[in-house]
């Protein structure tokens, strides 16, 4: 499988694929985030979250959402790249874009068996969580890696 072809086009053919792996007995993980200079903290979360199933989607904010979220400085990357960078690694299995404020939508369509986000979270604040255990699913808050976040290595950077 190629690299882009790990990058779904919709939220269709996300669900499409992911209503697959279902019927096939796969347990869909599936975790959201920026993700816009990928470090050791996004590596050690995302390779925990693809050992809580079998196959595991990674939703990107589009850089619009990433520029509310975190400033008009931001993302330093494009969501194409991204997108692309995260598709690379071997533990995700799917990846798409969402450009609303909060993956919502897309968690309801397409009802993951297990949705995780990194320790700084609680399950119960985790958008999509009452969705997925409303449908069998559980919610997990993984470890959250201390000392290792974009905004720094982004302030290292202006200093540099």
């Amino acid at each position: 499988m190629s690299i882009e072809s790990k990058i779904a086009a919709d939220y269709e053919s996300a669900a499409s694929i992911v209503h697959q792996w279902q019927q096939e007995g796969f347990n869909v993980v599936f975790t959201n985030g920026c993700f816009d200079l990928i470090h050791k903290g996004h590596i050690l979360y995302l390779e925990e979250a693809s050992e809580q199933g079998d196959k595991l989607i990674v939703a990107i904010n589009a850089d619009k959402s990433v520029s509310q979220l975190k400033g008009k400085h931001r993302p330093i990357k494009d969501q194409d790249n991204r997108a692309l960078i995260m598709a690379a690694l071997s533990f995700v299995d799917l990846v798409i874009i969402f450009n609303e404020e909060t993956p919502l939508e897309l968690i309801e369509m397409l009802t993951p068996d297990i949705l995780v986000k990194g320790g700084d979270w609680k399950p119960n604040q985790i958008v999509g969580s009452e969705h997925v255990i409303d449908h069998g699913g559980s919610v997990l808050s993984l470890r959250f890696v201390e000392g290792y976040s974009t905004t720094a290595l982004e302030e290292k950077i202006k200093k540099a």
